[in-house]
């Protein structure tokens, strides 16, 4: 089947891709970059998913969900860099004064993946943030030199994903992931 990637605007299938098993489970949710850090520690069992499930009613929808048929497949997080914790991140550097969008998480359900699946999230994104005026879209990826990125931080996505959708490395940051350098990567909108 084709994948189709759409906008995240039903929770149940965002929790579908990010949820946990207990409701009341303290799992990320992709918040830990969304909001600042302090609100991300208060947010505690349920009140998470109730976050996220007012992030999909807001326009535009807090990222994009791909789809294999009627399954979702994927999740991408992609948002306004204003709206982000990265906005003052001291790790990752700001380029320069644009209103760049910021794409920092790429998932994909087991069952999914080794499919192509994260191609089409990112591709999906960049349609999302340029669909909403965004100039440039920014990525956090690891510089992994196509070594194995443990399943669990390779939700940041790899400097050869973003290199294959377009984006170039435009920084080094002060941040390391699993062991690997992140870059900061951009893809010029306009």
């Amino acid at each position: 089947m084709a994948i189709e990637v759409r906008p995240a605007t039903r929770f149940t299938d965002v929790a579908a891709v990010l949820g946990p098993k207990r409701p009341d489970a303290n799992v990320c949710w992709c918040l830990s970059y969304r909001i600042p850090a302090r609100e991300n520690r208060a947010l505690v069992g349920t009140a998470r998913g109730e976050y996220v499930k007012g992030l999909c009613r807001r326009k535009p929808a807090p990222g994009v969900l791909a789809y294999d048929g009627d399954e979702v497949a994927g999740w991408a997080a992609v948002a306004p860099r204003s709206e982000t914790t990265f906005a003052t991140s001291r790790k990752i550097p700001h380029v320069d004064d644009q209103a760049v969008w910021s794409v920092w998480c790429v998932r994909v359900r087991p069952g999914h993946r080794k499919q192509g699946i994260s191609h089409h999230l990112v591709a999906g994104a960049v349609a999302f943030a340029r669909d909403h005026g965004a100039p440039v879209l920014e990525a956090y990826p690891v510089d992994n030199g196509g070594e194995r990125v443990d399943p669990t931080m390779a939700y940041v996505g790899t400097r050869a994903l973003f290199e294959a959708a377009g984006f170039e490395v435009a920084a080094p940051t002060g941040s390391v992931l699993n062991g690997f350098p992140r870059v900061l990567m951009r893809l010029d909108l306009r």
